[in-house]
């Protein structure tokens, strides 16, 4: 049975309304949807203080605004969208048309489409979210997506020139200075002056989550996207300080970012514990990072790496880090996680930031049915059929027209008993006469 050494606190003293979210999204979206541009600028004004002469930057301004980053800034995006773009690359490369004579003068074939238009969501608002510009708009690239917009909200009435630089260094091909759910919402139906977009990624606060959401459907989007999370499995050899550390990487993400421990010592945990008290204080990002293990931190002690394995399973967490003697057990132990970050020498942060794998990932449970955002999101995976051989054609319209009366669908199976008529048995009458 399972010892927790912290626990969260119950989940109604923090549950945000969610109704409230819900109703004012969709009063911006219908909005929107309504006055176009006019109720972009408002909205823009209203929740960013931004309302410009053009939402949209223009070639020259984005020139200019990359001129002025550090070099060493623009080295390192660079760096890091190497990483993501060769990664895409090979899982684009995984995928490959077919087709394929399945019986004879029977053709089915394969092809994976990259959607006509995308839309990428960086967000921002406090802090400049660079990797986001990444995660979603090279990887859109390396799908193939001929026209990809991206948008950013500005950071308190000032230009984000690094995520502005990361946007344009991964391909976008328009960039708009716009945020929140008007932004979303501006991509998803099109205004007068913004396109609109077939699929629509990149993370978010929860009134952006909530837009995206309602507007599932009409538009494509990556993932239902929560809080980010992150869970440790650690046993005896684990240190305790580098656990807490990491810990706390994510809960700095904001208030409700739930962080987890899952250990086979309880030595160990009481350790983590006390590091992170220790360590709260003093960060800079103590504002968001405090609240988030107050409230959403857990500490649970199990008897076996095993029982580890399964417990994490359990929560289905986006981020899980495997700090154990034999870490890369868990790849045949577990099942339901968003990533896998194996060993000490690798961590969350590398997945967030540098290493090249995809940030957007499933959280609130959902990797108990799908992965994060790959370049196969980009891509409409369509079949196509031929049938060249007039007897493959007559023996598959004889077996259509059973099937289909089976079921009572008629006319399904007079579109199989005229090919059978026409390319099989000659004397059968296929024109108007044989239904009349």
């Amino acid at each position: 049975m399972p010892q927790i050494l912290k626990k969260p606190v119950p989940k109604e003293r923090v549950a945000h309304d969610l109704g409230q979210v819900r109703e004012r999204v969709e009063a911006i979206i219908a909005d929107v949807r309504e006055r176009g541009d006019a109720a972009v600028r408002e909205y823009s004004e209203r929740f960013d203080g931004w309302s410009p002469e053009s939402f949209r930057l223009a070639p020259e301004e984005v020139e200019r605004i990359v001129a002025g980053v550090p070099a060493q800034v623009i080295e390192d995006i660079r760096f890091v969208q190497e990483q993501v773009r060769g990664f895409a690359q090979l899982q684009r490369d995984s995928l490959t048309d077919f087709e394929a004579e399945t019986l004879p003068g029977v053709r089915l074939g394969q092809r994976h489409i990259p959607v006509a238009a995308a839309g990428a969501y960086v967000p921002g608002g406090r802090y400049p979210l660079t990797a986001s510009a990444h995660m979603t708009i090279v990887t859109a690239k390396v799908a193939g997506v001929p026209r990809v917009t991206a948008c950013t909200p500005p950071i308190r009435g000032e230009v984000p020139a690094a995520t502005v630089t990361a946007m344009h260094l991964a391909g976008a091909d328009e960039i708009y200075l716009l945020g929140g759910v008007q932004a979303v919402a501006a991509l998803a139906v099109g205004t007068e002056t913004i396109g609109r977009v077939n699929m629509i990624a990149g993370p978010g606060n929860a009134y952006v989550a909530e837009a995206k959401r309602q507007l599932f459907g009409e538009v494509g989007i990556d993932l239902f996207a929560g809080p980010t999370e992150i869970l440790v499995i650690a046993d005896e050899t684990a240190d305790p300080f580098t656990v807490a550390v990491d810990l706390l990487s994510q809960a700095e993400h904001g208030p409700d970012s739930p962080a987890i421990l899952v250990t086979t010592s309880a030595d160990l945990g009481r350790e983590v514990i006390a590091h992170v008290e220790r360590l709260l204080p003093g960060m800079p990002t103590r504002d968001f990072a405090e609240p988030a293990w107050r409230d959403h931190g857990e500490v649970v002690v199990v008897d076996s790496v095993e029982e580890a394995f399964a417990v994490a399973d359990g929560y289905a967490a986006e981020h899980v880090e495997v700090l154990t003697a034999e870490p890369r057990r868990a790849l045949e132990s577990m099942r339901d996680y968003g990533a896998l970050f194996l060993g000490e020498g690798t961590c969350v942060s590398y997945g967030d930031k540098v290493i090249g794998t995809n940030h957007v990932l499933p959280t609130r449970g959902a990797a108990r049915y799908t992965g994060g955002l790959w370049v196969g999101k980009y891509l409409k995976t369509v079949t196509y059929q031929e049938v060249t051989d007039p007897a493959a054609s007559a023996r598959l319209g004889e077996v259509c027209g059973r099937a289909s009366r089976v079921e009572l669908f008629e006319g399904h199976a007079r579109s199989g008993d005229v090919r059978a008529a026409r390319f099989g048995d000659a004397s059968l009458p296929w024109r108007d006469e044989a239904y009349a």
